[in-house]
């Protein structure tokens, strides 16, 4: 037994690692969600602040690492490093799954999209810049960003999800669940247009567009943004509804539907009250914040998926456990023969030429039958 000792110490020593090593992969992947999230709601309030030209140079402003006393300054400078520790956060993650082995096989691929993701966008904040925040190129680097997020979701999905397994997001994903997806996308991104547009103050009631002295583009960009977001709305409540009524009580993939349904609810009654006040910029800043959050949330329910055996109570009551008397049918012979059914007289036969070393005890009698267990 002494000289089983140090290879079960080895053994048990490697089992440690590969826990610490997925642990840290977790929490790299969980920390690089909240920073990306963080970096959304930070560029929002960039926009909206109108702090987008704070810094006429990149990756510097105006050359320099400041100023530090000047509010647009700062809050651009600010968004920058903040893009920086996203970027450090996410390459170091593709690094630690590449690293970890076998139990990060489902991490892997999404972590080297997020890299290549992430250095698009950082161009495209650079083109950004050299346009003087152009409304195109705006709205395109918020859609880079909102799917630089889903893919920062996934990530952080797949770290806890089984390595035996495959990602519903990559297999299995439902058609209404990829409506939802694209139709919430759309919904963002004809936000980002309407307020990159100046015609988040064109039409001072809601749901309609009525009493509004504002240019005809504005009015129909904004009216063009609330029929985006009546279909995305209704296909993200239908797809979240149908995870909420088909998963199992207290899974995790119900409790984010449940928490996407209201988020959806919460973004519908921010924009309404954003729509009636004429869009100050804290209500702006707000309705960005909330739609990045619920688009995270419907992507790792997209991305998530529920434990099996998945049954509710109800489904385990009219289970019956077998007695011990009751054998199961795996542990039950099978008998195989010429016929469906053997007579009595086979039986016999059987019995009596296994008894007799095989010896017929009729010249005709050809009926066999053989007794085999079932495997389990």
């Amino acid at each position: 037994m002494n000289a089983w000792q140090p290879g079960r110490a080895n053994r048990g020593q490697r089992r440690g690692n590969r826990v610490r090593a997925v642990q840290r992969m977790r929490l790299l992947a969980l920390t690089t969600l909240v920073a990306t999230y963080l970096l959304i709601v930070l560029g929002s309030t960039v926009r909206v602040t109108g702090s987008g030209m704070g810094c006429k140079g990149w990756p510097l402003c105006s050359g320099s690492i400041g100023p530090i006393d000047q509010f647009h300054p700062l809050m651009e400078q600010s968004h920058r490093y903040l893009v920086t520790i996203v970027t450090v956060l996410v390459v170091g993650l593709a690094i630690l799954a590449s690293r970890t082995g076998a139990q990060a096989r489902l991490v892997r691929g999404p972590a080297l999209a997020g890299v290549g993701v992430v250095a698009v966008q950082v161009a495209l904040g650079a083109v950004t810049v050299v346009t003087n925040n152009a409304p195109v190129t705006v709205a395109l680097h918020l859609a880079v960003g909102l799917l630089f997020l889903g893919v920062v979701t996934v990530t952080a999905v797949a770290s806890f999800a089984d390595p035996e397994r495959s990602l519903p997001v990559l297999r299995g994903t439902s058609r209404l669940a990829w409506a939802a997806v694209v139709g919430l996308f759309l919904v963002l991104v004809s936000g980002s247009l309407v307020v990159d547009g100046g015609a988040e103050a064109a039409c001072p009631s809601w749901p309609v567009c009525l009493g509004s002295r504002a240019a005809g583009g504005l009015v129909n960009l904004q009216l063009t943004h609330r029929s985006v977001v009546l279909v995305g709305g209704a296909l993200v409540a239908f797809y979240l509804l149908d995870v909420r009524r088909g998963s199992p009580s207290r899974s995790p993939r119900r409790r984010l539907a449940m928490a996407g349904l209201g988020a959806l609810a919460l973004q519908v009654g921010v924009g309404a009250v954003d729509a009636l006040l004429r869009a100050p910029e804290a209500l702006a800043d707000l309705h960005l914040a909330v739609a990045a959050a619920l688009w995270a949330t419907v992507v790792a329910t997209v991305a998530i998926r529920d434990r099996e055996p998945s049954m509710s109570r109800r489904g385990r009551r009219g289970l019956r456990p077998l007695s011990r008397r009751e054998p199961s049918a795996a542990r039950r012979p099978v008998v195989t023969s010429s016929a469906t059914r053997i007579p009595p007289a086979g039986r016999s036969i059987a019995t009596w030429r296994s008894f007799h070393g095989g010896r017929p005890m009729h010249r005709h009698a050809e009926t066999e039958a053989h007794v085999s267990p079932a495997s389990p």
